[in-house]
């Protein structure tokens, strides 16, 4: 019997590979495919545990290269697709929102296409929490799957197009289809243009942490291994054109989170350095899961027990996040922060 053949588009991400390390070694007998064009934010550094089982396959393919992507899936003939790869970073967008649009939106058309064309059993589009805008700060507002689409970010809004794409092709086609919106994840392969990443290499570093604006900004933060057995659940259990918000329940601010690393790593405050805010800086994120929680899951890691095991993982693999920040990211960081 033919193994089920699932492909991962964006698995030399952050959450897509940790997804895809996880698949490896919890379903040896499933084939997993890992689509990736190996941008800034892609490496396959973090495979290297896994790139000799026999259950792993990469691909290094552009998502919105049609005349790549369709005979790809009609050779392979893949049962589901797990939808990562993305332009992700909201900074990046305000300063190139095109390249988020051709990726975000049309590359992912592309795969729905490919997708429809062959008939896989699941499409799971990854998303964000981000497409719901913005709240205010009454701790007792959430965002619920049926919470309108507000997005306040060129990022985000490429993201809800990619949303509505999806959505469409079930709607229309009969694709069968899931779409995940998760809050702000964090932990192992985390890239350090990223708020935790960011301040734990600065720290270690002693070097000044640029906060934006006052730092108040709200986010609910997921652990990456929380947000990969919930995408489990959902390619496995979810239903058949269902949305499902995953979110851990750990709303901080973003001056909270900075304090908490400084405080961890034995360091001063006089590391922080407010800086200008993001254009468009959305206040506060929180999602309301209790959807998926009656779907059967639940978060394993309070944000103490993650930040705590994050760090420690940042501290141990110096070797991974040095060479990212010693090359062209160097420069982006100069570029978007003057500090």
């Amino acid at each position: 019997m033919a193994k089920k053949k699932v492909l991962v588009t964006g698995g030399a991400g952050f959450i897509g590979g940790n997804f895809v390390q996880y698949m490896v070694k919890k379903y040896p007998q499933y084939d997993i495919y890992n689509l990736d064009l190996l941008t800034y934010a892609g490496d396959l550094m973090k495979h290297k545990e896994i790139e000799s089982e026999e259950n792993y396959h990469f691909v290094k393919a552009d998502i919105t290269d049609r005349e790549t992507i369709i005979p790809l899936f009609e050779n392979e003939k893949f049962d589901c697709v797990v939808h990562f790869a993305a332009e992700s970073h909201v900074d990046r967008s305000i300063t190139d929102p095109e390249i988020f649009v051709k990726t975000n939106v049309l590359g992912t058309q592309v795969l729905l296409d490919s997708a429809k064309q062959i008939g896989v059993s699941k499409f799971l589009h990854v998303s964000t929490d981000e497409v719901y805008g913005e709240l205010d700060f009454d701790p007792n507002t959430f965002f619920t799957e049926d919470t309108p689409l507000q997005p306040n970010s060129p990022y985000s809004a490429s993201k809800a197009s990619s949303d509505l794409l999806v959505r469409a092709y079930h709607e229309t086609f009969g694709l069968p289809i899931n779409i995940t919106r998760c809050s702000n994840n964090y932990g192992p392969f985390h890239f350090p243009e990223k708020l935790i990443p960011l301040t734990i290499s600065r720290v270690l570093k002693d070097q000044k942490i640029p906060v934006y604006g006052d730092g108040k900004n709200i986010r609910d933060w997921l652990h990456v291994l929380d947000h990969c057995a919930a995408i489990d659940l959902v390619l496995h259990e979810g239903e058949n054109g269902e949305v499902y918000n995953v979110g851990g329940h750990n709303e901080c601010t973003n001056l909270e989170v900075v304090q908490t690393i400084i405080s961890a790593l034995g360091k001063s405050e006089e590391l922080i350095e407010f800086v200008t805010d993001r254009l468009g800086h959305d206040k506060r994120y929180a999602i309301d899961p209790s959807k998926l929680e009656q779907l059967g899951w639940k978060p394993t890691y309070t944000f103490e027990t993650g930040i705590a095991q994050t760090i420690q993982w940042y501290l141990d693999n110096k070797e991974w996040w040095e060479q990212i920040i010693s090359g062209e990211y160097k420069n982006y960081f100069e570029t978007q922060y003057t500090l």
